[in-house]
Order: C-alpha cells, then structure tokens, then sequence
C-alpha cells in the first residue's frame, strides 16, 4: 500500500507545474521559520530571570550587539581566558597534592608492612633472649672457669714509686770500666709499673762544667723543652728512675779564652768532678744518672775549635756509676750495653723533618759512590813504625780511590781529598790528638748537594784504632741518611754505631774493612736497585725516627734506657677517628633489605659481648718483637692495644 501511495505522489509531481513548485517551496521557507520564532520566544518567557545556573546560554537580541558592546568584546575574551588559566593551574595543584597525598599513602603502607615484619622480628628475638636469660648464669660460669683455666686474667698490680730520694753510697774505689747494668744500677727505683719517670737537672740551677766554659744555649734550651713534651719526664726527683745531667756540647766563654793579653787558658778539664759530686741525687756514686754530651759539631772544624763536640768530655773523670751518652768514645772508656753513643744534633728541635729530604728515586744517581775529606794525623798516640804502616794504609785507600775515578768504567765517583778551608791552629791538645781522622770538607751545604747526587757515601773510619766512635763519623752517617746516600762504613767492623744495641745498622748501611778496599767497586756494583732502595728507605726511616731532630735523639735515648730494664712504655692516648667525608657529604641511600622470615626453632643462647682483648702483651711485646719494633715498625715510644703483627694463636693451641 504505501509503495502504492509513493508512487501515486511521484506520479503527482511529475506532471504538477514548475511554477507551482516553486511557489509551495517559498509558502514552506516563510511559515517554518515564523513558527519556529514563535516556540523559541515563548520557551524563554517561560524561564525565570533569576535562574541563571539552569541555562547553558541565553540569546541575545539584535540590538546587545550594537557598536558600544563589541568593543568591550576582546576585553571581555581575555578575562575569559584569564579565569580559564587560573582554573587550569588550581586543578594542575590540586592534581599534584593529589598524587602526593597517593604518594604518602603508598610509603605509609609500605611503613605498615615494614613494621609488621620488624614486630615479627622483635618478637622471635624477644623469644630467644628469654631463653637466653635462663641459661645465662650457666653460660657466664663456664666462660668464666674457661678463661681461668686457659688465661688467666691479669689485673696490673699497683703502681710503685720510691717515696724519698737516692741513699748516699761511697764512691766506688775501682776504675768504673767495669760498670755494668747489673753491678751499677739501682733496679729498686724502677719498678716494672713505675712508668720509668726521668728527672733533668736543670743546667742553670746546677752546672757541672768547668769555669770558662759553658752549655751551649741551643743545646740548653731545646733539651729542656723536648724532654717536656716527653711522657716519661717528671718534676718530682724523690720518685725518679733516672737522673739526667746536661754537660755539653760546651763552649769557652770568649772572655778567658786562650789569648796572650790576659794571659789565661781554658782548661783542658771541661768537666768539674766535685761539681758533678755534688748534685743533690747523685748518692756518691751516681748510680742512675746519665751524663748527656750531645755534639753539634767536630772539633776539627775551623769555626768550632774551642768546642767538646768531637773529643770525649769525660776523658780524665772519674764518673763513678753513671753513664754516658755522647757521640765520641775511645775503646778503653765505652762499657758496652752501659754507656750509649748518639748522634750529633744537628736538626731542628722538633716537627716535621720530610720535607727536606730529597726523593728516594730513582735507584741509581749521577755519581755511584762520592767522599770530601781531608786526612789529619797525630802521631802522639802511637810508635814511629806503627806511624808509618798507618800511612801507608791510607795512602794505599786514596791511590786505589783515585785509580777507580780515573778508570775505564763507566761508574762515576767524586772525590776530594784535600779541603779549601785549612784547620785553625788554635785547637787544644786535647782536641788534636783525636784528629788522626778525616776531617769534614767544605760547608754543610755543599757537602748535602754532593750527598744528594750520590748513590753511596763513603765513610772512612779513624786510622786510630783505639777510637769506637767518632763524631766525625756520626756526622757523615747522619748527612749521607738525610741526603739518601747509603753510607759505605770502610773499617766499619771495629766501629760503634749510635744506639747499636737495638737499630740494625745493617739494613740501612754497609760495613767493610779497610782491607776491601780493592773490591770495593765489585762489591757496590754487585747491589740490585731493589737492595739498594730497601738500605735507602730503612736509613730514612733510622734518621726520620731516632736521628733528625733534637725531639727524636732525646726521646731515643729514653726509650733505649727504658727498653733495657724492659719496662713498658706508657700507652697511647685515645683519639677520635677522623672523618673522610666533609661537611657537605650526603650520605647515599640505599633500599632496606627485607629481612627474611626468622625460623622458628631456636639456636640456643645469644653469647655475651666480648670486646677486643687490649693491652694484653704489654711486657712481651719488646721481648718477642723487640727487633721489629725499632727497625721494621720504627716505633718503640708508646703502647698500642692492638698491632697488626701481634702473633697469631693456632685454633687448636689450648685444646689437648
């Protein structure tokens, strides 16, 4: 029916007219929008004027958009745009507090979970320590039996101290050559708990040297202030264990000097025996006191000629029990073991002594092997045909030397053996008859510029036989150390090295006898570099710790007395550990570990604390490493609690 009906109007139209048409299509484009104006006007009569929220938009009529309004138009479409912009970033931050509100909430979740696991923990452990707690008492009582039965433990007895000064003995009718640790000293004063206290006379309130001679002022005053910083050093002289008494180095007062307008002479005696008798402590036979003659220089020196520093001060004194300590001893007047032999002073008085030292490599320098000296002879000590054999000798050494300088190899050497600067003829007796040596050349400068570019340094030993030390000698030990030259001792074998009875001097310098000489060049060539910078380094570290500074020979000399009646020393003091970081270091994060699930069985009772054993080796540790601890550690000063070489115990050392 209806594709009837459409094809009924179809058939209509087809033969309707054309002007028909367009007359119907224009009555429809008049009527349907008149109609469609009326609804819509009657649809906003209806809308209340107040109810703006309920419309999307409103229409305006034709006369809004007039001429007045549309230039307020661009106006009005930037503030739009400027509330839409302030409504964009309002939900921009409350999108980003929203996150990280999200945020917290995950990691107070994540905290939840952490603290659950952490009760779980707290809560097994709480399960073991009350187990723990019931078999403690049983725990402690057979550690307890363990350790007594095993190691006992020590406690350190009470400290011991002589309550009045030392007792007034006779002086000893014998010749003190003798003396020896055991006949004369006084063990009662030092208890091994006593902390070796050492007392100083002080050399202005109590001089022991002759008129016209007096203690040199850098000598003086740099002893009494290092000695104070030593921990030994005590004010106290009724509970001292050793006495010190500075004699020298002394200088004649220019005044009474040698001279022929007053007439007067310096004494040959530097030293006054009745007023070294009369020291308050020295108890008649000055057991425990140590006479000190510390030398700065060598009498064969042209500007020190009136100086004890390189003649045995105490040659001709009777100094009954008390030993010496100086740079030059004769054979006859050293008692081994006794009496000690130091090195000049000539460094600063304390501090750091590194930078001065020139660099240990490379291995090899320009010259292989290099001396300055220039040889003085006396004949007043020995036979003219001794004399002669004697120069002989050296003449022989100084023609073989100059045939190695001027030989075909390619090893460089320096040698002088004649010096610019002539000896002062106003040198005492007393002085010269020690000059059968060979004296010190040139400054100390230039002496330490030919050291520097010197593989070795020779040392030529005293033609004078009788001599054991001298501080010539001592000297150019000390110069060719600091330079970095290895010392090349050639007569060594009958020479006293200073503090010899504890640093091995033959990690750090080589000894031959004069009659090597021939193969002496052999010899030095036969050295590896790696030898050669190990002898370098122990003889830097020998003069850095007991050699380059007045602070180290004094507080070497204690340690040797303190080391021989084998006394501790005192222990280190506490320090915090510096930090690596700085102010500004922030410490890494990293991420918690989880903890795994604790099993629920137990494993018996936790053991107590038990700290690291301290202090516990304090009178071994100089009897079974002795020997490493002045030559491979190079600190015989102070106690530690721990050292990394302490000897390891077997696992199975206390089981049967």
């Amino acid at each position: 029916y209806n594709t009837l009906k459409i094809e009924v109007i179809c058939h209509w139209l087809s033969h309707v007219k054309l002007s028909r048409i367009i007359v119907l299509v224009s009555i429809v484009l008049i009527i349907v929008p008149l109609i469609t104006h009326y609804y819509l006007s009657k649809v906003e009569s209806n809308v209340p004027n107040g109810d703006v929220h309920r419309t999307r938009s409103k229409l305006e009529a034709f006369e809004d958009f007039s001429t007045l309004k549309a230039s307020d138009l661009k106006l009005r479409i930037e503030e739009m745009l400027r509330i839409k912009g302030s409504v964009s970033a309002e939900l921009r931050d409350l999108e980003a507090k929203r996150q990280r509100l999200q945020l917290e909430v995950v990691g107070f979740t994540q905290r939840i979970d952490e603290l659950k696991l952490e009760l779980i923990h707290q809560q097994t452990e709480l399960e073991r320590l009350k187990i723990s707690v019931d078999r403690q008492e049983f725990a402690q009582v057979a550690q307890r039996e363990a350790l007594q039965r095993n190691t006992p433990d020590l406690a350190l007895p009470r400290k011991l101290l002589p309550s009045s000064p030392p007792e007034v003995f006779s002086a000893p009718s014998g010749d003190d050559i003798s003396c020896r640790m055991y006949n004369c000293f006084d063990y009662s004063r030092c208890s091994l708990t006593s902390g070796f206290p050492v007392f100083l006379y002080d050399p202005d309130r109590y001089p022991v040297i002759a008129p016209g001679w007096e203690v040199e002022g850098f000598v003086k005053t740099t002893l009494k202030q290092t000695l104070g910083y030593n921990p030994h050093f005590t004010t106290d002289p009724s509970i001292a264990c050793i006495y010190l008494v500075l004699v020298g180095e002394a200088l004649s007062v220019p005044i009474i000097q040698n001279s022929p307008k007053n007439g007067t002479t310096v004494p040959v005696k530097t030293l006054q025996e009745n007023l070294l008798y009369n020291l308050p402590y020295w108890g008649g036979d000055g057991r425990n006191h140590v006479l000190l003659n510390f030398a700065r220089s060598s009498s064969v020196l042209e500007s020190r000629d009136t100086s004890t520093g390189g003649r045995d001060l105490f040659a001709g004194i009777n100094v009954g029990r008390a030993m010496l300590v100086q740079s030059t001893f004769t054979r006859s007047r050293f008692r081994p073991k006794f009496d000690i032999v130091a090195p000049p002073i000539l460094g600063p008085p304390g501090g750091d002594v590194w930078q001065d030292c020139p660099s240990m490599l490379p291995a090899r320098r320009r010259y292989l092997l290099s001396f300055q000296g220039e040889f003085r002879y006396s004949t007043n000590l020995v036979t003219s045909k001794e004399a002669t054999v004697k120069k002989d000798v050296d003449k022989f050494i100084m023609e073989h030397l100059q045939g190695m300088a001027y030989g075909s190899t390619s090893d460089r050497f320096l040698f002088h053996f004649e010096c610019s600067l002539s000896v002062s003829p106003n040198t005492d007796g007393t002085a010269r008859k020690f000059n059968s040596e060979w004296a010190l050349c040139g400054t100390e400068s230039s002496r330490t510029n030919v050291l520097r570019d010197s593989t070795f340094a020779l040392v030529m030993a005293p033609t004078n036989i009788s001599l054991l030390s001298t501080t010539v000698v001592q000297i150019r030990v000390y110069e060719a150390l600091r330079a970095g030259a290895i010392p090349v001792l050639l007569g060594g074998d009958r020479l006293e090295m200073a503090y010899g009875e504890v640093v091995d001097w033959h990690k750090a310098a080589l000894f031959l006898p004069k009659a090597r000489i021939t193969e002496l060049h052999f010899f030095l060539r036969s050295i590896s570099d790696s030898d050669l910078l190990a002898l370098r380094r122990q003889g830097r570290m020998v003069w850095e710790r007991y050699c380059s500074s007045v602070q180290s020979v004094v507080d070497t000399v204690v340690a040797v007395l303190r080391d021989r009646l084998s006394i501790p020393p005192l222990p280190i003091q506490d320090e915090p550990s510096p930090s690596v970081f700085n102010s500004t270091f922030t410490p890494l994060r990293t991420e918690a570990v989880v903890s795994e699930a604790e099993p629920e069985e137990s494993l018996g009772p936790i053991e107590p604390p038990y700290p690291s054993p301290r202090f516990k080796r304090n009178y071994t540790v100089f009897l079974t490493q002795g020997h490493e601890m002045w030559n491979d550690w190079g600190d015989p000063f102070r106690l530690y609690p721990q050292l990394p070489f302490d000897i390891l115990l077997p696992s199975d050392a206390k089981f049967i």
